[in-house]
């Protein structure tokens, strides 16, 4: 379970394939503070960490979360958000992120606003997730609040403390993010179409 908080950036430092498992190694100023078999969300993708070594991690996905997520599109020099899991007798500062993506989406604006940013993402409406105005949503393992919501489209608007210190001020228009849609939206609209 996490927050959304990201704690830090990581980079990644080396990409291996092994059969259809893609190891990821990652350095980051909380690598050396990891132990093996730990949840950490990268991207808002819940991996375990398989491998440590001084100030690097090593995380293995699947083919499943490859195709769901943009991890594939990672290369050696990305930036990757990362946050560890929640402990329970803190504040909750997010929303409730399971680090289960549901999908991916596109950045079809992004937009500079004199000190904070627009980024409007488009997704398929045909999996069944939603967004609702001043709802939340998981961008890339990023808590934020959604604005414009539309059958399948949806802008947030970014502070700059969040634009310096995730990944977003690397995302444009055209690329593609992973997105988990709030967990009580998703039993919501599940009870709504039974």
């Amino acid at each position: 379970m996490f927050t959304g908080i990201i704690e830090t950036l990581g980079t990644v430092t080396e990409i291996r394939t092994e059969g259809t498992n893609v190891h990821y190694t990652i350095h980051s100023e909380i690598s050396a503070a990891l132990k093996i078999d730990q949840s950490v969300a990268h991207n808002g993708v819940c991996l375990t960490v398989v491998e440590l070594k001084e100030d690097t991690h090593t995380v293995t996905a699947i083919d499943e979360t490859l195709r769901k997520t943009n991890l594939a599109h990672l290369k050696q020099g990305s930036k990757v958000n990362l946050e560890r899991c929640m402990q329970m007798n803190g504040r909750l500062d997010g929303h409730i992120v399971q680090g289960h993506v549901d999908q991916t989406a596109v950045c079809i604006k992004r937009a500079e606003l004199d000190g904070s940013w627009e980024y409007r993402f488009k997704y398929d409406q045909a999996i069944g997730n939603v967004t609702v105005e001043k709802g939340s949503v998981c961008i890339n393992g990023i808590s934020l609040t959604v604005v414009g919501s539309a059958d399948n489209e949806f802008s947030v608007f970014i502070i700059p403390y969040t634009f310096e210190h995730t990944n977003l001020h690397e995302v444009y228009e055209g690329d593609t993010v992973n997105i988990e849609f709030d967990i009580i939206g998703k039993y919501v609209a599940r009870l709504i179409n039974r």
